[in-house]
Parts: C-alpha cells; sequence; structure tokens
C-alpha cells in the first residue's frame, strides 16, 4: 500500500508550491568543540533508519490523491551529513548567515528532505551543526523529539512531547442537557463559524508598512534566562508564551513607532500543539491558528493579560479539535487561494519545549540552540526553543517586507528587554 503523506504533511508540502512560502525549518546548535565526526554520522544513520520519512522522497499521486512516500534506492548518509570550515569570521554571526542561506535554498526532490552540515574552526574551537529539514518531516515539538536520539546520554529527559501550548485540546464536549439531534445540527455550524474565525480570515495584513513578500530573508537570534519569561507571564497571570508574544508586540509597536506609523493590532499565525504521547515523533501534529493581538502602547502587565486572553479563546476553538479534517481539505485547496491567505499574516510565534538538561553531542557539548522556522507568507516568524533553562530565539525575516532589518532586530532585543526588565520589576515588589 503506498503510504500518502497525511492532512498536516500534505497541507504543508501544498504551501511549498509557492517560493515564497517556502516551508524549511533550519535548526542551530552551538558547540563547545568539534564532535567526533565518525560517531556524529553514525547518530544521523541511526536517526535516519528509526524514522522512516529520513530515507524517503515525496513523489506526486496520480488524480486527485495526495502526495505519497517513496524509499530512496540510493539513500547515501554522506549526501546528507557534511562538514565544512567556518569561512571568515568565523564566529556566530557566520553560522547565522549561513543558516540564513540554507533557509531560502530548496531541497533536492531526487533525495530525502534533510540536510546537515557540521561548521567546525568557530573562535575558541567551537563549532556548529546546522539541520535543514523540510517542515513535512517534523513540526517544531517533533523535531526535539527525534533530536535527543543524537545525544550522548540516552537517559535525558525528553521534552514535554504534547507541546508548547499545553496539554493537546480535549474533543469537543456536549452539554448533557442538549439533545443528540440539536448537536448534529449545530455541529458543522459552530465549526464553520471557528474556521472563518481562526483559519480562514480574510484582510490583511494589518501593518501599513510590512506589506510585501519575497523569496529572500535574513535571520537573528536572541537569548535570554527562560525564568525571566516564566516570571513575566506569572506576573501578570499569564504563561511563558504570553510573555513570549508580549516581546514580539512590544517589537512591532517600537518598529511602527520608528516609522511614524501606527499599528494597533497584528494578525498572528500561531501553531497549536495537537501531538499526543501515541503519536511518533516525525510529521505534523499542529493546527495553525490566525488571530489579532494587540499591538498599540500599553504596559507590559497589559499586554500578558489580553494576549493570555485571546489564546486562551483560541486553543478552546472548535477548529482546533478537527485539525486534522481541517488540515486534509485546505491541502486540496487552490494554492493561489492559500497563498493569497498566508500573506495576509503580520506575523508567526511559536515556542517549542527543548531539552530540559545540558546534553553533549558526539562528545562535544551542546552551548545553544535555536530554530529558525519559515515565514509561510508571513513578514516574519520568532521561534523560541528553550535548552537548559535557556529560551534561544531565532527570528526569520522576509527582507522584502522589512528591509532595514538592523532597526527591527534592535526592536525585537529591546521587546524581549522590557518583558525581562518586568520580571525583574515585579520580583522586587514582592
Amino acid at each position: 500500500m503506498p503510504s500518502f503523506l497525511r492532512g498536516a504533511d500534505a497541507f504543508i508540502w501544498s504551501v511549498g508550491a509557492d517560493p515564497r512560502l517556502r516551508p524549511t525549518i533550519v535548526t542551530l546548535t552551538v558547540l563547545d568543540r568539534c564532535p567526533d565526526w565518525a560517531v556524529l554520522v553514525e547518530r544521523f544513520q541511526a536517526l535516519s533508519a528509526a524514522v522512516p520519512a529520513f530515507r524517503r522522497c515525496v513523489a506526486p499521486s496520480p488524480g486527485p490523491l495526495p502526495p505519497r512516500w517513496r524509499d530512496d534506492p540510493d539513500f547515501d548518509i554522506a549526501f546528507h551529513v557534511r562538514r565544512v570550515a567556518a569561512p571568515h569570521p568565523h564566529n556566530l554571526d557566520t553560522v547565522v548567515d549561513m543558516a540564513r542561506l540554507a533557509a531560502m535554498s530548496d531541497f533536492d526532490l531526487a533525495h530525502p528532505l534533510w540536510e546537515v552540515v557540521l561548521v567546525e574552526g568557530l573562535d575558541d574551537g567551537k563549532a556548529a551543526l546546522l539541520c535543514k529539514l523540510h517542515h513535512a518531516l517534523a513540526d517544531g515539538t517533533g523535531a526535539v523529539a527525534m533530536a535527543t536520539h543524537l545525544f550522548d546520554h540516552s537517559a535525558v529527559r525528553r521534552p514535554d512531547r504534547a507541546g508548547a501550548h499545553g496539554d493537546r485540546p480535549p474533543g469537543p464536549r456536549p452539554h448533557p442537557l442538549l439533545p443528540e439531534t440539536l448537536r448534529a445540527l449545530t455541529g458543522p455550524w459552530a465549526l464553520g463559524a471557528s474556521l472563518m474565525r481562526t483559519v480562514l480570515t480574510t484582510g490583511g495584513p494589518r501593518s501599513p508598512i510590512m506589506r510585501t513578500r519575497s523569496t529572500s530573508r535574513c535571520l537573528a537570534v536572541y537569548r535570554l534566562p527562560e525564568a525571566a519569561l516564566r516570571a513575566a507571564g506569572h506576573a501578570a497571570g499569564g504563561s511563558l508564551n504570553d510573555a513570549f508574544l508580549a516581546a514580539i508586540t512590544d517589537a512591532l509597536h517600537r518598529y511602527h513607532d520608528r516609522h511614524g506609523s501606527r499599528l494597533e493590532k497584528a494578525l498572528l499565525m500561531m501553531p497549536i500543539s495537537i501531538r499526543g504521547p501515541a503519536d511518533p515523533a516525525g510529521g505534523n501534529r499542529t493546527m495553525l491558528m490566525r488571530f489579532d493581538v494587540p499591538v498599540g502602547p500599553g504596559s507590559v502587565a497589559d499586554r500578558i493579560r489580553e494576549i493570555h486572553r485571546r489564546t486562551h479563546r483560541v486553543r478552546a476553538e472548535r477548529a482546533v479539535t478537527h485539525a486534522p479534517l481541517v488540515a486534509t481539505a485546505l491541502s486540496v485547496t487552490p494554492h493561489g487561494y492559500v497563498s493569497s491567505a498566508l500573506r495576509t499574516v503580520d506575523f508567526i510565534a511559536s515556542d517549542v519545549p527543548g531539552i530540559p538538561t545540558p546534553v553533549t553531542l558526539a562528545g562535544a557539548r551542546v552551548d545553544m540552540q535555536y530554530a529558525f522556522s519559515p515565514t509561510l507568507g508571513a513578514a516574519f516568524n520568532v521561534t523560541l526553543l528553550t535548552y537548559a533553562g535557556e529560551c534561544g530565539i531565532g527570528v526569520n525575516v522576509d527582507t522584502a517586507a522589512v528591509p532595514d532589518i538592523d532597526v527591527f532586530f534592535e526592536c525585537v532585543a529591546a521587546g524581549f528587554d522590557r518583558v525581562r526588565d518586568f520580571a525583574g520589576q515585579a520580583a522586587a515588589g514582592r
């Protein structure tokens, strides 16, 4: 029997028909030294044997059938795992620029959709590992679950595979007083209304200055303690994710203010994990939900509270509980409509729970990890990946939407600094 791409995987594959929406994930792992090359290759060889999609290509299917996986008869680990010497100036900026080029380049469709490059010879004897994979292979949480098998300590505690946004959303809970016939009549209408609110929203982007889209990208990283974001969220009655979004919306406010432009709200697309304990590590188990978040002037506490209220409401939407069905329908929707709809989004943001304790990789200590998720038609994507008590912030920007990237990155850093300062002030006031 052919192995077809399932709903969310088929949808994310179809999105790539528009190169401006190229669904490529790039991760950056900073190492304190060069790892043992033979061991590293052996680990990826074992991972490719454990996860079938890592040895498969995507092939078209006849008629209306979704694309299917096919085994690569010529699979060669040397094609997928390579090493290079770091170019000048041999620092983190060097590797981030290499990640930028990886994010902008397409895959060779005759081979499985992943590549790994070990960058040797960084300052102070450090090294870095760049991993590039197509989003059809895994979502962020799934990629972290697979990556844990690469590390030296097999006993490393795995992150919560339910995802960064809490436990798997419960299925619809019928009210005990409603008769079955009424539920049967109202269910489809309620689902349709939920889809219109959070998936099929029209209009936008809300920003008057970040409207153009292209295939050009620029990346940046930022780092702060995980405890700071958690404390900020808790101080205002929210979560780490709410504080994370508050920092980004503060950055958006600053950026528009620098341009003499006013923006009261922005259209956010946020992946909500529906991954359960029984789900395999590979593939996509997320629902992309679109909704407005406040961007206008305001305190950090007010931002967190309002964002918490809105995200809590979105997670309860009926569309989330029907994610596989919705993704399947979207995968056969005309590409032009999907592309146009995705390009109305102002930004994407997701937080991914990473490895909670320090680990080593083929004898090298992992110092930090960052993830750069695709913009998928938005002006930019900000991904938070936790590692050993630190938050690695990966920013992926469409340079047609944000041409003055240095100004934008300054605003992003200032937004996170403000949220961190709020956490410190809240702690001092207790």
